[in-house]
């Protein structure tokens, strides 16, 4: 059973999830190059889901194919100087500010990887800090990305977890 600071986050965490349902962004935003049916989202195939660990080691940025809107990245260091760069989302659905994550936290992700071009990064599903905090951006099941979601069935899925 979580401690008060577990509670707190997971609290915090379903609170920012409820913040961005609300506030719109999901469907007020540019998701170019991010639907369902885009090329990238093509790289994400949940049969090859993995996990890995580590210290995010900054927020930023990315653009992973020509045409796309700009999407929410972290570089993580799994241990001996191996970086990692992790696709999360269109910044549309939630800027690096809005993940919850600071430098040097420490944090498992779950997803997949994939080759984009000439570079190798991890596709994130489901971002979890060890104070029980969880960020997650698609299914488990199937992969789907919670910013295609219609509001309901975003609601649906942030009220079972």
């Amino acid at each position: 059973m979580p401690g008060l600071q577990g509670k707190t986050a997971i609290l915090c965490g379903f609170v920012m999830a409820l913040l961005v349902l609300s506030s719109g962004m999901l469907w007020a935003g540019d998701i170019k190059g991010w639907e369902v049916d885009s090329e990238y989202n093509s790289f994400y195939n949940p049969k090859e889901r993995d996990s890995i660990k580590g210290k995010v080691v900054k927020l930023t940025e990315v653009t992973p194919l020509p045409g796309m809107v700009p999407g929410t990245a972290l570089v993580l260091d799994e241990g001996g100087g191996d970086m990692v760069l992790i696709h999360v989302c269109p910044v549309s659905f939630a800027s690096g500010k809005e993940l919850g994550l600071r430098r040097g936290e420490k944090v498992k992700i779950k997803g997949v990887w994939a080759d984009i071009g000439d570079e190798t990064v991890f596709l994130a599903a489901k971002i979890k800090k060890d104070s029980g905090y969880n960020f997650k951006v698609r299914l488990t099941s199937d992969g789907t990305p919670f910013w295609t979601m219609s509001k309901e069935q975003l609601a649906r899925e942030m009220a079972s977890q």
